[in-house]
């Protein structure tokens, strides 16, 4: 049985930052975004920004970490990746200086080959079509678009003039808009002109001295347009399908949407199903800048980058989803339950089947040796990444007991450390310039080591997982009982975390199958009240967990969706496009199941 669980288990770096944007204080948080996945020689492999690696599966379950050649642009955003022939291309992003590119045959011991570059961009894609023509598609802004070039395969050097492919428009497109839950409109051209002169005004006789394309930016920045960001093309059965991120990766409601054409410079129209990636909700939120690509077995996958954003904005992590092309070519990702544990095989047979293990850890009694206040033990059961427990200073052996209250089956742990670093920690090395800030990335193993025990009656005691001597780093490890186990209690022992701070844990998350009764169906009211959002509320019985809220643009495709954990009341979903109809369906959960709910076709606004 293959099993993952999003986030994508792997020892991501630690990042020592000097940012301009936070007044140059020193902040430390681990970082990786903007993966590209591809399959090659048989096997997967993933890069992303500022990992200082290549990771590789054999199974897309289980991954290995592999340092790059020092003469590989580790502190460029945004690799891209891509097989074509008997080479892996890569290239990243730099702004001002030409990019190379780069190719192996061999993308875990090298050598890569540099192919000195001919422009600058930010976050590349680059595409073969099968007739052997190279394109390439580049662009990262709120006042730019998503741009295309053709390019001689034998040189990489540009041929013709680049088009322009996609501009952000969040007047009529929901998902676009920036915010936590799409909370900020765009501005009126009055507005935004008001606070242009009102900062042209505080910068003085400074002000002739500002590029153009600053000042464009700045304007963008003041009407709220979003980040069209982080182009990955995909061709299906004669379609080009040209997917971008947007509208800013410290959201929760960081996507990847996608428009269609018939050619790979198009021209290119909004895709029926938008945004096709999307995952504001659950445990670890965001689901946007990634990558589409098929397996050895024909399944469609999506990876993209899944957010934190506490001890720095660009605090990240990478997901990974089952996707694919329907009957009439939409393309779309399942992220129903997406930081629940996966089943592989279940995912090749169907790749919209239900989870078979639930979420038995929500809102459980927790017991611990000690917390600092504000970090109290319960924050690891609350589903939410942002929240954590910290040890208790001087505590030699920190401890945190579940108590899921019956004995359930329990088939997967998985356990979520935090990185909290209050107590400074000095730099191991030497800060490197950027292109967006100073920066050292540490690709050192630090060793995360602890112990895991299971009781059913908490008298008798089992070793489930003993990392107490782990040569590991893996801050979203998680063990697999593929049979199951009975268990009430469930303790985690912390011996040491990496530079030796004060442990601090997210989230222990436990799945599996409780022996109770599912939820009833949940009592539904939606109302869209513009083009752009609708309001949903739900109300099941006292055992729900929480609801997921479905929705698409015809009947059987609801492709999209959202977790809301605990109550459903006048939630709001901001990431419809005008224009569509809609059909949502509230689904309600507990450690027991699913209980679907009815779909409800809602009048055209």
């Amino acid at each position: 049985m293959r099993v993952y669980c999003n986030p994508v288990n792997v020892p991501y770096a630690y990042q020592f930052k000097k940012d301009p944007r936070d007044r140059y204080k020193m902040t430390v948080n681990r970082e990786a975004a903007d993966p590209s996945m591809v399959m090659f020689q048989g096997k997967y492999y993933l890069f992303a920004s500022m990992t200082g690696s290549v990771w590789v599966s054999e199974d897309m379950a289980h991954w290995d970490s592999y340092p790059l050649p020092e003469n590989m642009p580790i502190y460029d955003y945004a690799p891209d990746v891509r097989a074509i022939g008997e080479y892996l291309y890569f290239t990243a992003s730099s702004r001002d200086v030409k990019c190379s590119f780069y190719r192996t045959k061999d993308p875990i011991h090298g050598p890569y080959e540099e192919i000195p570059g001919y422009m600058d961009y930010w976050d590349p894609n680059l595409f073969q079509d099968d007739d052997g023509r190279l394109y390439f598609y580049w662009g990262c802004a709120n006042a730019t678009p998503i741009w295309g070039i053709e390019l001689d395969p034998a040189t990489m050097e540009p041929m013709g003039q680049k088009k322009d492919l996609i501009f952000g428009d969040p007047y009529h497109i929901g998902y676009e808009r920036f915010g936590e839950d799409h909370c900020e409109e765009p501005k009126s051209q009055a507005e935004i002109d008001a606070l242009f002169q009102e900062f042209l005004d505080q910068c003085g006789e400074d002000a002739d001295k500002i590029p153009e394309a600053n000042k464009a930016m700045i304007r963008a920045t003041y009407a709220g347009m979003p980040y069209i960001e982080g182009a990955w093309m995909t061709k299906h059965a004669g379609k080009y399908y040209l997917q971008y991120a947007c509208p800013g990766a410290e959201f929760n409601v960081y996507a990847d949407g996608v428009y269609v054409a018939d050619a790979p410079l198009g021209p290119f129209h909004l895709a029926e199903n938008n945004p096709f990636s999307y995952k504001p909700g659950g445990f670890l939120p965001g689901a946007g800048h990634g990558s589409t690509m098929q397996d050895r077995r024909g399944q469609w996958w999506h990876t993209a980058t899944m957010r934190i954003s506490k001890n720095h904005v660009f605090e990240r992590r990478v997901g990974i989803w089952p996707a694919g092309f329907d009957d009439v070519g939409n393309l779309y990702c399942n992220q129903r339950y997406g930081d629940w544990p996966y089943i592989i095989e279940d995912i090749e047979k169907d790749p919209w089947a239900d989870p078979r293990w639930y979420l038995l850890s929500y809102r459980a009694k927790v017991t611990s040796s000690g917390c600092e206040k504000g970090h109290e033990a319960a924050l690891v059961v609350d589903e939410n990444v942002q929240t954590w427990w910290k040890a208790k200073e001087l505590d030699v052996e920190p401890w945190l007991c579940l108590d899921l209250e019956t004995c359930d089956h329990v088939h997967v742990v998985q356990i979520n450390f935090a990185d909290d670093m209050e107590n400074r920690i000095d730099c191991p090395g030497s800060l490197v310039a950027g292109p967006d800030m100073e920066r050292y990335i540490d690709c050192n193993i630090h060793p995360t080591r602890w112990l895991l025990e299971g009781s059913a009656d908490g008298r008798d005691w089992t070793v489930l997982a003993d990392k107490r001597q782990a040569q590991t780093d893996l801050p979203h490890d998680y063990v697999v009982f593929e049979d199951g186990i009975d268990l009430r209690f469930i303790k985690l022992t912390i011996i040491d975390v990496p530079y030796h701070v004060l442990p601090s844990v997210s989230g222990i998350r436990v799945f599996g199958n409780g022996d109770g009764k599912r939820p009833e169906m949940a009592r539904v009211q939606v109302e869209q009240t513009d083009a752009r959002d609708m309001v949903v509320s739900a109300v099941s019985d006292e055992s729900v967990c929480g609801y997921n809220i479905l929705w698409g643009h015809a009947p059987g495709k609801l492709y999209h969706s959202c977790m809301v954990m605990g109550a459903c009341q006048a939630y709001k979903v901001g990431a419809l496009v005008e224009g569509q109809s809609y059909y949502v369906r509230v689904d309600a959960f507990n450690k027991n199941g699913i209980t679907h709910g009815k779909e409800i076709c809602l009048p055209m606004v």
